[in-house]
C-alpha cells in the first residue's frame, strides 16, 4: 500500500471533512453540556448507579403521638368513686336477685328430701362473684349450718380455690346441685334434681360469671345432660349458658383418693388461666 499524501488533492477534501466533522461534534458536545443533557461520564446520565441489594429501605415517617393529657388527681377520685359506685350497683343487683329467688324457693317441698332435712342449703358467697362453684349436694355438717360445703370437703375446696386460684371463698359464689341432703348422702335422684335445678340455672344467670367450676359427676351430667363420667370429662373445657365451664374432681373423691390430686391441681390451673384472662375480678 502507498504511504498517504497529505498534500494530495483528494486527501485534503477527506481531511477537511473530517476536521469538520469533529468541529460539528465538539459542538453538540458544549451544546449539550450546557443544556444540562450530558455529563462527564454519559453512562452515569442514563443510568444511575444502583443501590446494593441489602441497603436498607429507608423507615416510614413516624406518626405524630397523641398528645398525653394528665389526669389531675381530683379526676383520679372521681374515677376511683365511679368504679366504687358501679361494683355497689352491680352487687346490689346480684343480691336483690338472688333475694327474690331465695324467697321464691321458700321452706321447699318440693320433694321427698325435704322430709329428712335440717336447712334448707341455698347458696352462699358473693352476689358479684365472677366464678361460681357447683357441687353435688349437701352433706351432714352442711345440713346442720345451712351453708354450702363447710365440712372436710369444703375445707378441702376452701384450700384449692385459694393456694390454686388466688381467690378466697368470700370471692367466689359457691352452690349446689339439690338444696337439701340426700338420705346418707346417696345420690340425688332424677325428680329431685328435677325440682332444684329451676332455682340453680336462675341463681347461675343472676350472678353472670365469668367462669364456672363443676365438681364431680352428678352436677357435670346435670348440666351439660350427659351420660359421660367426671374422669373422662375432667379437665376439658365447656361452655354453660356462653359461660366456660370446667368439670373437676369433687372434693370428697380427693379425700378418698388423695393419689388424684395432680389431676385437680392441673384443672384448676387451667381456671385460673382463664380467669384471669376474661377479667375475674380479684381483692389483690
Amino acid at each position: 500500500m502507498s504511504p498517504v499524501d497529505p498534500s494530495s488533492p483528494e486527501n485534503g477534501t477527506v481531511a477537511d471533512g473530517l476536521a469538520a466533522l469533529v468541529a460539528d461534534l465538539r459542538a453538540a458536545l458544549e451544546h449539550a453540556k450546557l443544556r444540562g443533557v450530558w455529563a462527564e461520564d454519559p453512562v452515569s446520565v442514563v443510568l444511575p448507579e444502583p443501590e446494593p441489594a441489602d441497603t436498607p429501605l429507608p423507615a416510614p415517617p413516624e406518626p405524630p403521638s397523641a398528645p398525653v393529657v394528665p389526669v389531675a388527681a381530683g379526676q383520679w377520685t372521681a374515677l376511683a368513686a365511679t368504679a366504687r359506685r358501679e361494683a355497689e350497683e352491680r352487687m346490689e343487683v346480684g343480691s336483690q336477685a338472688l333475694r327474690l329467688i331465695r324467697e321464691d324457693l321458700g321452706e321447699c317441698r318440693r320433694c321427698n328430701l325435704c322430709t329428712g332435712r335440717s336447712h334448707v342449703v341455698f347458696g352462699a358467697g358473693s352476689p358479684e362473684a365472677d366464678l361460681v362453684v357447683v357441687g353435688e349436694a349437701p352433706g351432714y355438717h352442711e345440713d346442720r349450718q345451712g351453708e354450702p360445703f363447710v365440712g372436710q370437703a369444703g375445707q378441702m375446696l376452701d384450700k384449692m380455690l385459694e393456694n390454686v386460684l388466688g381467690l378466697p371463698r368470700a370471692e367466689v359464689y359457691i352452690c349446689n346441685i339439690v338444696k337439701c341432703r340426700p338420705p346418707q348422702n346417696r345420690n340425688p335422684l332424677p325428680d329431685e334434681v328435677d325440682a332444684c335445678l329451676p332455682f340453680l340455672q336462675r341463681q347461675i344467670a343472676a350472678l353472670e360469671p365469668k367462669v364456672l367450676l363443676v365438681l364431680g359427676t352428678v352436677a357435670f351430667k346435670t348440666l351439660f345432660a350427659t351420660s359421660q363420667g367426671i374422669m373422662r370429662s375432667r379437665g376439658i373445657w365447656r361452655e354453660y349458658s356462653g359461660i366456660p365451664a370446667m368439670p373437676t374432681l369433687h372434693p370428697a373423691y380427693l379425700l378418698r383418693q388423695p393419689q388424684d390430686k395432680r389431676k385437680a391441681f392441673e384443672d384448676l390451673q387451667a381456671v385460673r388461666a382463664r380467669y384471669d384472662e376474661l377479667g375475674g375480678r380479684r381483692s389483690s
